[in-house]
């Protein structure tokens, strides 16, 4: 579902399996809450992560243990920084950007299908639904699921947007990636 580099195309199944089992760490303890250090680290691992080309299938075992059970955390986090790339390439109402073939063009190593394609453009929607100001209902929608996987999908999501938001400005990801990190959250350059 997932082709990275020279990797097995079926790499993505195996993350997502070794990431169900908790094979990429300990994970986050169920008692422990995030807290904001850990908003800031998730929010640090994919922008370094993008800034530097890094396989999505890494990052996201990199982001794995911030990652409390049965929560949607560090999702939330991934959307945010989603509608903050929305907001630096001053995508709005009378100029958009273009949802059609975001999958295909910015996230070309994610082959997913069916319901994961269905949990992807969730989290692409809710991930404008945020730019413009709403806040979705993640556990109503996620529920049904009945799978710990939301935040996997909020950062696919994040990540295709920060690259959509590279293309239009006709800028290097890691360049966006490096002003999104110095610039305050939720606002726009």
């Amino acid at each position: 579902m997932f082709r990275t580099g020279g990797r097995d195309p079926g790499d993505w199944q195996c993350c997502r399996r070794r990431l169900a089992a908790g094979g990429y760490g300990l994970g986050m303890p169920k008692t422990k809450r995030p807290t904001p250090e850990d908003a800031d680290a998730a929010r640090q691992i994919l922008l370094s992560g993008l800034a530097r080309d890094a396989d999505l299938a890494d990052l996201l075992g990199e982001a794995e243990p911030l990652h409390p059970r049965n929560d949607t955390f560090p999702g939330e986090i991934f959307l945010a920084l989603a509608a903050d790339a929305l907001a630096w390439c001053r995508a709005r109402r009378d100029r958009p950007l273009p949802l059609e073939g975001l999958r295909e063009r910015f996230l070309p190593e994610y082959g997913g299908r069916g319901r994961d394609r269905r949990k992807l453009q969730f989290a692409v929607l809710a991930a404008a639904a945020v730019h413009g100001g709403t806040e979705p209902d993640l556990l109503d929608e996620v529920a049904w699921w009945q799978t710990d996987d939301f935040w996997q999908y909020a950062l696919l999501a994040a990540a295709a947007y920060i690259r959509a938001a590279a293309d239009r400005a006709d800028m290097p990801v890691r360049q966006v990636c490096e002003e999104l990190t110095s610039q305050p959250r939720g606002l726009a350059r």
